[in-house]
């Protein structure tokens, strides 16, 4: 993650000028943004990092904070926010569950650095892990797969065909589990259509099937997919095959 930062409240203010000032010289990219809704829906390129200094006015503008709410939740975004008790309380009434850190004032602009330096550490870190999207339209097999990959990958999840295509539409992955076997739209259109765009069409799939016969394996095996993993197998067996593709690769 880059090390920029949106930094929210009364940008002309002594202690906010001297957070942006302070983060800058910790080589921090500083994007300022009034405490208003209109100021922050105008943003194009959103940071990751944001820091909401509050006053006494500035937390209690339910407009404002359900809206950051909402971005750093859609965004998965980390945020930082410096206030009083009194004010830290009073905003965190509706931004609690999004909240990265709480900082009491008077603050140190180095502590925080130290703190959005960790953050951009480990969100680096999980970034760099390989993303899997699993595709199945049974719940009990895909929270078992996230369950037995989220380890070592970075695991989506979609339970039919064209929530698949529409999840691809705006995100990439490195490999697709896709079960074979699925209603509407099975798991031979749905690959159909994976390598019918562009910006899909060289994403590794790995079929997921419960049969074994050799009719079926042969079906399977006509569409060339990167590899076919029985449901029927150990669990320890698709971990096996997973990491020894992308340690072909």
């Amino acid at each position: 993650m880059e090390k920029r930062v949106l930094i929210i409240g009364e940008t002309g203010g002594f202690m906010v000028n001297a957070i942006i000032n302070g983060l800058k010289k910790e080589n921090y990219e500083v994007v300022p943004c009034e405490g208003r809704v209109n100021s922050l829906s105008k943003i194009g390129d959103m940071p990751m990092m944001a820091v909401l200094y509050l006053d006494s006015e500035l937390s209690k503008q339910a407009e404002l904070l359900v809206y950051l709410h909402d971005l750093v939740i859609e965004r998965e975004m980390k945020l930082f926010m410096v206030g009083s008790l009194e004010e830290i309380e009073d905003a965190g009434k509706i931004l609690d569950a999004s909240i990265a850190e709480r900082l009491v004032r008077p603050l140190n602009v180095k502590d925080l650095a130290a703190k959005m330096d960790r953050a951009v550490e480990t969100v680096t870190l999980a970034e760099a892990r390989k993303k899997i999207l699993v595709v199945d339209d049974d719940p009990a097999m895909l929270r078992m797969i996230k369950g037995l990959l989220s380890e070592k990958y970075h695991v989506y999840m979609a339970n039919s065909g064209m929530n698949a295509i529409t999840f691809l539409a705006t995100n990439k992955v490195d490999l697709i589990l896709l079960d074979y076997e699925m209603p509407v739209i099975s798991g031979a259109k749905v690959l159909e259509m994976i390598r019918s765009e562009v910006s899909t069409e060289n994403i590794p799939v790995m079929f997921l099937t419960a049969k074994n016969d050799r009719e079926s394996v042969m079906n399977v095996l006509a569409l060339k997919p990167e590899k076919y993993l029985l449901k029927t197998m150990a669990p320890q067996e698709w971990i096996k095959n997973i990491d020894e593709f992308f340690a072909k690769k």
